[in-house]
């Protein structure tokens, strides 16, 4: 999954008949830190996404996976809105690998594999 800032909405008069009453939405793929990446691209939303709001999304096969049973013909799919994230401070990071410890979900510690 990656992150990503909804910019627009496309409107077409004429799609596949398996995209009827999708939404497609143009969305900019950004970094942890909020700053795009990459360029835009168009993904249908199974969630009710609209414009300004940050989302993540999915590419492959997976994006048509919320509309089964019909297979919609998409290769990147809106699949959740953020309500917020955050990201740990570089030097706790750093901290953390000098420990030798990684931390996991919830923040709990995990083992780092030493080589």
């Amino acid at each position: 999954m990656q992150l990503a800032r909804v910019v627009g909405d496309v409107v077409t008069t004429i799609k596949d008949p398996a995209l009827t009453g999708i939404a497609l939405l143009v969305i900019q793929p950004i970094a942890s830190s909020g700053e795009a990446v990459g360029r835009s691209l168009v993904a249908v939303d199974s969630i009710g996404a609209g414009v300004g709001e940050t989302v993540f999304f999915v590419r492959g096969k997976e994006a048509s996976f919320p509309f089964y049973p019909p297979e919609v013909p998409a290769d990147a799919g809106i699949v959740g809105i953020v309500d917020h994230w955050t990201v740990a401070p570089a030097a706790a990071a750093a901290n953390d690998e000098d420990r030798g410890e990684r931390t996991g979900a919830l923040g709990a510690p995990r083992a780092m594999k030493k080589d």
